[in-house]
């Protein structure tokens, strides 16, 4: 239950924030990586093996030449980080995996799946809700994927 978003760039922070979240446009998103490439752009002693990053439970400090890539959900420098392994998660981790194959960043944007004020979605209605009422381009439900028109 999660909405997904390039992190490449400054702007796409402004957009989920503003017209996805409809919240301030200075609160930060969480980084998604594959476990195994998490050492590549977080500073982070051992990071690959600490069970807090599965949980989005630590902070960590993003490389300062990965910066520029994740811009998005860089946050003076450092990330409330996210790990996911194939193991826990093959859907997810195929997303991400299949993401940085297409763009050269094994990393996603992630927030939670709701609007300001509203609690997390948890049916396929509250998805649908949410998607109607905000600027998601994307639902997917189990193994459909809805597009909104332009």
């Amino acid at each position: 239950r999660s909405i997904l978003a390039d992190p490449r760039t400054e702007e796409m922070k402004e957009v989920v924030n503003t017209k996805i979240k409809f919240r301030e446009p200075f609160r930060p998103f969480a980084p998604v990586i594959l476990r195994d490439r998490a050492a590549e752009y977080f500073d982070y002693p051992n990071v690959e093996v600490h069970e807090a990053p599965r949980y989005m439970l630590m902070v960590a400090p993003i490389k300062a030449d990965k910066q520029d890539k994740i811009q998005a959900v860089c946050h003076q420098g450092t990330g409330r980080l996210q790990t996911i392994e194939r193991e826990t998660n093959p859907r997810y981790y195929g997303v991400i995996e299949r993401f940085g194959q297409i763009t050269g960043v094994p990393v996603v944007l992630n927030t939670s799946f709701n609007l300001r004020g509203e609690p997390i979605v948890t049916s396929p209605k509250d998805a649908w809700n949410t998607f109607q009422h905000s600027d998601i381009d994307y639902l997917v439900l189990n193994t459909f994927l809805v597009r909104k028109p332009k």
